[in-house]
C-alpha cells in the first residue's frame, strides 16, 4: 500500500490537444539505475534573493514579513533543513557597507525609477530573521575592485550572522555578479583579478585570514551564458565559467568551497527572446532537458576538482525580466537532481535594476516570484501556484539524508543525454517520470521509494472540453496506491503562507495513476 499526493498547475493561456502519448508503461528493474544521482542535498529547492529587495520579502526586527517566514518554515516542516539563502544578484554588484547608517537598507532610486546603489548598514543582519538553521550565500561586491569595501562587508556578515550560518561568500572577483556580461573577461584575467587586487593582495585568502574563516569559503563562477555548442565552436574553451576559470587557477589558494552559474532558458528583456518565450516551449520537458545537458561536462569536472556538492546554479526563473510556471519548475529542478545539481536558487525580486526600455515587466516585483510579500504595482500580497512545487519537493526530499534520483521517462541515452521525440520519447515531452532511491530505508537500492510523474501537457481552465488525461502504468515497481486526487497541494492552500484547508487523500488499488493534463503526482511506494 502506498500513497500519492496530486499536485496540480493549471495553464492559463492556451489548450493544445492531448499529449501523442495517453497510457505509459514504466519500464523496470525497479534496482537503483547506474546513472542514479548522488545523495540529494535537503536544500535542494533554495531561494535567491535579490539584495536590493531583501526588506521587501522579509521585513525587518520590528516588523517581519510573516508570510515569508510562514512559506520558508514549510519547507523546512517537510525537510528538517530550511532552504539556502544567497543574498544577490545584479544589484549586489552596486551594494555596499556603511557602519553609519541606522537603517538596514536603503535604496538610492531616481525620479525616473531607475536603482542606482543599495547601501546596508549595522540594522540590516538585526533584521534578518530567517528561520532557525538558514544557511546564507552573500555576494560580496567586487566589481569596484574595492577591497576594503568586500572585506567591511564580509566581516559585518560574519559578524552579524549565527554560528555555522554562513554558507559561502560568492566570490565574484572583480565583477560582481555574471562577470561574464562585465569587460570581456576572460578565464585569465578573471583569474588574476581575483586572486590580486590592484595592490597585490589576495582577496579571497586575505579575507579568510582576516576573519580567521575555515577555508574553503568562497564560490566561484557565478556566470549566465549558456555553454557554446557544439562544444568545439572556436570560442567555446575560452568562455568565461566554473570549468575554465579553475583550470585558470581560481582555486590556487584553495579557497573556493563551490562554483555557481546561472540558467535562464528565456527570457522577455527584449523583442527577439520575447518572441520564442512561449508557453509551449517553456513547458516540454525535452526543450528543457536538452537545455540542461549543456552543463554536464561541466558538472562532472566540478564535482571532480571540489567534491559531489560543489556545482549549484546559484541563480535561475523560467523567463529573465518576467514569467513563471509550476510545472517548469517542478521539472527543472528534479531533472537538474538528476545530473547532480547539487542545490538550485529560485531567483526573488524585481526589474528596477535593469530598466530596460524593451523589457516586458516594469517596476514593482518581478512577474517571476514564487510570492509578493508586499503590495507593488504587480499587485498585491499573494502566493503563487509555483509555490507548490517546492512543496512538492520538499515532500519528496523528505527527511532522508541518502535519497538519490534518476529519470525513469524517458531515460537518458548512452552518451547521458536526455531522450528525444526522435530517439524513442513517445510523449513528445510531455510526460516525465522520475523515480528516488532512500538507502535509509530496508529496501535500499532493490526499489524506488517514490515516483513523480508529470503531464506537461497544456490546459486552459476556462476550457469547456474533458481534460486530457494519461495513465502510468507503474507495476514494474510493485505499487498498489491510495490517492487523493485534488486541484490544490493535498487538499489545502497556502494564501497567508500557513495550510489551510483539510489535507485529504482517498484510496485506490492497482497499479495504474491518472495523471490530467498540467499536473504531477508524488508517489508513496
Amino acid at each position: 500500500m502506498g500513497i500519492f499526493i496530486l499536485f496540480c498547475a493549471v495553464a492559463t493561456q492556451f489548450h493544445f490537444a492531448s499529449a501523442s502519448l495517453s497510457h505509459l508503461k514504466l519500464q523496470g528493474p525497479p534496482t537503483l539505475p547506474p546513472d542514479a544521482s548522488s545523495p540529494l542535498n535537503p536544500a535542494l529547492a533554495s531561494f535567491s534573493i535579490e539584495t536590493a529587495f531583501f526588506a521587501e520579502f522579509f521585513g525587518n526586527v520590528t516588523s517581519p514579513n510573516q508570510l515569508s517566514l510562514n512559506l520558508l518554515e514549510n519547507l523546512k516542516a517537510r525537510t528538517g533543513i530550511p532552504p539556502e539563502i544567497r543574498i544577490g544578484g545584479i544589484t549586489a554588484d552596486s551594494t555596499y557597507w556603511d557602519t553609519t547608517q541606522q537603517v538596514a537598507l536603503s535604496n538610492f532610486i531616481d525620479s525616473t525609477g531607475a536603482l542606482h546603489n543599495t547601501t546596508l548598514g549595522p540594522a540590516f543582519w538585526k533584521s534578518v530573521g530567517l528561520p532557525k538553521g538558514t544557511k546564507i550565500i552573500m555576494t560580496l561586491d567586487l566589481h569596484d575592485l574595492n577591497y576594503a569595501g568586500a572585506l567591511s562587508m564580509a566581516k559585518a556578515t560574519v559578524e552579524g550572522l549565527g554560528p555555522g550560518q554562513l554558507a559561502a561568500f560568492e566570490k565574484h572577483y572583480v565583477v560582481g555578479n555574471e562577470p561574464d556580461h562585465y569587460l570581456s573577461f576572460t578565464p585569465q584575467n578573471y583569474t588574476g583579478f581575483g586572486r590580486w587586487s590592484a595592490f597585490g593582495q589576495l582577496w579571497a585568502k586575505n579575507i579568510s585570514n582576516a576573519l580567521g574563516l575555515q577555508l574553503p569559503e568562497f564560490q566561484i563562477g557565478v556566470t549566465v551564458e549558456d555553454p557554446i555548442w557544439p562544444y568545439n565552436t572556436p570560442g567555446a574553451a575560452s568562455a568565461l565559467d566554473c570549468v575554465s576559470a579553475l583550470a585558470a587557477g581560481s582555486d590556487k589558494d584553495h579557497v573556493v568551497k563551490s562554483c555557481s552559474e546561472h540558467t535562464y532558458q528565456y527570457s522577455v528583456c527584449d523583442p527577439v527572446r520575447t518572441a520564442v518565450a512561449t508557453l509551449p516551449n517553456l513547458v516540454n520537458h525535452t526543450r528543457l532537458a536538452e537545455y540542461l545537458d549543456l552543463w554536464q561536462p561541466r558538472i562532472k569536472s566540478v564535482r571532480q576538482q571540489l567534491g559531489d556538492d560543489a556545482f549549484v546554479i546559484g541563480e535561475y526563473n523560467s523567463v529573465s525580466c518576467s514569467g513563471r510556471t509550476a510545472l517548469w519548475l517542478l521539472d527543472t529542478t528534479l531533472y537538474a537532481a538528476s545530473l547532480n545539481v547539487s542545490r538550485l536558487y529560485m531567483h526573488q525580486g524585481g526589474p528596477l535594476a535593469l530598466q530596460s526600455s524593451t523589457q516586458l515587466n516594469h517596476g514593482g516585483l518581478s512577474l517571476y516570484d514564487m510570492w509578493y510579500p508586499v503590495q507593488n504595482q504587480n499587485g498585491g500580497i499573494q502566493v503563487f501556484p509555483s509555490y507548490a512545487t517546492y512543496l512538492f519537493i520538499a515532500e519528496t526530499l523528505g527527511e532522508s539524508r541518502d535519497l538519490r534520483i534518476a529519470n525513469l521517462y524517458p531515460g537518458r541515452q548512452a552518451n547521458g543525454s536526455s531522450i528525444t521525440t526522435a530517439l524513442g520519447d513517445a510523449s513528445a515531452g510531455q510526460l516525465v517520470a522520475y523515480g528516488f532511491w532512500d538507502a535509509d530505508q530496508p529496501t535500499a537500492h532493490s526499489f524506488p521509494t517514490k515516483l513523480a510523474l508529470l503531464n506537461l501537457e497544456i490546459f486552459n481552465q476556462t476550457n469547456t472540453g474533458s481534460r486530457p488525461t494519461a495513465e502510468f502504468d507503474i507495476s514494474a515497481f510493485r505499487a498498489d496506491v491510495k490517492s487523493s486526487n485534488l486541484t490544490t497541494w493535498a487538499g489545502q492552500t497556502f494564501s497567508t503562507g500557513l495550510a489551510a484547508g483539510k489535507l485529504a487523500e482517498e484510496k485506490q488499488l492497482g497499479n495504474t495513476i491518472s495523471v490530467q493534463a498540467s499536473e504531477a503526482v508524488l508517489v508513496f511506494l
